[in-house]
């Protein structure tokens, strides 16, 4: 199988604006989140996914200075965006790395890619408990194009229902038990204000400019000062229950709405 990391970023954001080019260390985040993404051993590509919108340009910019490839595709259908990466570089299965996910962990994707071509499955989520940010999705190109066929709506943002209730694909947990992965009380992922104050801590005691401290030395840390966990986790109830009022699965003369 020819396999990729997709990273999956807009520029615009309500919650907090431009998140995706503020700055730790002096670099944007979307270049700190290709530059982990690189670390990444086994895939033979990296792709930057995003829109065809002018104010996605600076994006692109980021990512050819960084040295992966991009693709620029629909504004807001994500599943449509993957499909259209995925054909463009012939990828066969591809991880997911959100943009709003800086410590998204190299070693849990090449997990997940391996678990992939190894039991033959289509679609690979975190297991329950597993820290928020630390792994999003691995998704067979296969599989994509049968949901794309299928879906009803062109509003994509959570779309793991097409995978995971249509009963049409084999589904499975990332296969890690590993208890550094697991912890509620650990939120990892940039959409508010304490997010991005939390995550400027770690950056700047770490000092790592170029994104590659993994999780295994991360968690011990923040588990050891709990104060830096508190200044985001009480985010986390919002961010979930955002997620369920945009979550929908609609087939094609089907709605079903998830609350």
């Amino acid at each position: 199988m020819k396999k990729a990391v997709f990273i999956t970023v807009r520029t615009d954001s309500s919650r907090l604006p431009n998140k995706a080019v503020l700055h730790f260390l002096g670099k944007p985040i979307i270049e700190l989140i290709a530059l982990r993404t690189k670390l990444v051993r086994g895939v033979d590509e990296v792709v930057l996914c995003t829109t065809e919108r002018p104010i996605d340009d600076e994006l692109v910019n980021i990512a050819e200075r960084t040295g992966i490839k991009y693709f620029r595709g629909n504004l807001n259908d994500k599943l449509e965006r993957w499909l259209g990466a995925a054909r463009q570089f012939n990828i066969d299965c591809f991880a997911t790395m959100d943009g709003d996910d800086p410590l998204g962990d190299p070693e849990l994707v090449e997990v997940a890619i391996n678990q992939m071509e190894i039991d033959n499955r289509d679609f690979i989520r975190a297991p329950k408990g597993m820290i928020c940010g630390a792994f999003t999705y691995c998704i067979r190109t296969s599989a994509l194009e049968k949901v794309c066929a299928i879906k009803g709506t062109d509003e994509t943002e959570m779309m793991w229902v097409y995978f995971e209730d249509t009963g049409l694909f084999r589904v499975a947990d990332l296969d890690v038990t590993d208890p550094i992965f697991f912890d509620d009380g650990i939120r990892l992922t940039l959409d508010y204000p304490e997010d991005f104050r939390f995550f400027t801590t770690i950056f700047e005691h770490f000092g790592c400019k170029d994104n590659d401290v993994p999780l295994r030395e991360i968690v011990p840390f923040l588990r050891l000062h709990p104060e830096i966990c508190h200044i985001n986790a009480h985010r986390q109830k919002d961010f979930i229950e955002n997620q369920k009022r945009k979550t929908k699965l609609i087939v094609k003369g089907v709605e079903a709405l998830y609350k």
